[in-house]
């Protein structure tokens, strides 16, 4: 077997602070960028930590007992979160999915729910608030995260083989733990819970057929998510991507589905379900299937720096202008003019060229900015 050389240098982008162009503008609700794709989703990180070292997100060989995680003073206060989230919500963001790392390694999460859970979208509707965890701490979070305002959860389980999913953690966590706290979150109301596993051949693809077999006829909502070359740290390859049409073949030759229609323009996964009962399955197919031209995400990182897309090579520094003292207008102002500048589409250059992506490119780590 090849040795794989991962880089082992600092995998966060230096991050540009945004321009505040005159004259400035409030929010009016409704943002495009320059390919007409509206301000739909914010998705947060609220800490750079993790529990887990998934060999698809944070491999031990450069998250290490040395790796440098950001200081506590790096990180953006909860009361600069929601400044930031109730600025998106004005320019007409529906959504907020705080992400990490994983989020609930961070400390009082509960407060910044409550905080969060409070905005209201500018027609008076309710935010959509949800959080995506790999459930190790959840069944003992789960109500206080729903009594705090919290809507729904997502949960990462990769196998349902323990060996399997130990593997996958690399950190010997038990699968019986995550499924007890999507039970746990299932009770609490947290739902419907959704329950992603990320598919990489060779790996854990013979998990594929009893995950699905598990959670047929249940209340949650299992989707299948293909291997991404996010970040620069996971060694990608795309020989190790199963194609959701591959995924979704597997499951029909055993259990008949037909597709459904999306929830919403924008949505990230597509639709099945099983013509026996009706249950739910979902597939992300980010890598054969592009949906950049639907795609409504911004992401904000643990720090407060801004992304267009889960691709990207780059960042820019909101935090550096919440610290300096600028005024909502300003920040709006400036949020506007880099959202209308957004003309990311990685994935379909990727799908379209495939290995032509240049390798070398530093995108930025999914454990630093979320899924």
């Amino acid at each position: 077997m090849a040795n794989r050389i991962i880089p082992v240098a600092d995998l966060r982008p230096t991050p540009l602070v945004p321009d505040i162009p005159l004259p400035l503008e409030a929010p009016a609700g409704h943002l495009e960028d320059s390919l007409a794709r509206p301000l739909h989703d914010l998705r947060i990180s609220v800490t750079d930590r993790c529990n887990f070292r998934c060999v698809y997100c944070m491999p031990k060989e450069v998250f290490d007992k040395d790796y440098a995680f950001l200081p506590h003073s790096a990180l953006l206060s909860f009361e600069e979160i929601t400044r930031v989230a109730k600025i998106f919500v004005a320019h007409g963001v529906h959504k907020i999915r705080l992400t990490g790392g994983e989020p609930l390694l961070r400390k009082n999460i509960e407060n910044l729910i409550e905080m969060l859970a409070a905005l209201t979208a500018p027609d008076g509707k309710p935010i959509d608030l949800t959080l995506t965890t790999n459930g190790s701490i959840l069944a003992r979070k789960a109500r206080a995260l729903r009594q705090a305002g919290l809507r729904r959860v997502t949960v990462s389980l990769d196998a349902l083989d323990d060996t399997v999913f130990q593997r996958m953690n690399d950190v010997d966590f038990p699968v019986s733990e995550v499924l007890r706290g999507i039970e746990a979150a299932h009770d609490a109301g947290l739902g419907p819970v959704k329950i992603n596993m990320v598919v990489k051949a060779g790996m854990n693809d013979q998990e594929i057929l009893p995950m699905a077999r598990r959670f047929k006829g249940s209340p949650f909502i299992l989707r299948f998510i293909e291997y991404m070359d996010v970040g620069a740290s996971n060694g990608w390859k795309m020989d190790e991507v199963v194609p959701s049409a591959e995924v979704i073949r597997r499951i029909h030759a055993e259990m008949p589905l037909e597709e459904i229609e999306p929830n919403y323009t924008g949505e990230t996964a597509e639709r099945w379900r099983y013509t026996d009962d009706g249950s739910e399955i979902g597939v992300i197919s980010s890598v054969t299937q592009a949906f950049c031209r639907d795609c409504t995400r911004a992401r904000l990182s643990t720090e407060g720096k801004l992304y267009t897309c889960l691709f990207a090579t780059g960042g820019h520094d909101l935090r550096a202008l919440l610290r300096a003292g600028r005024s909502d207008e300003e920040l709006a102002t400036a949020i506007a003019h880099l959202w209308r500048k957004r003309a990311d589409r990685y994935s379909e250059l990727r799908t379209a060229s495939t290995p032509g992506i240049d390798p070398a490119v530093r995108k930025v780590e999914m454990s630093y900015i979320g899924g």
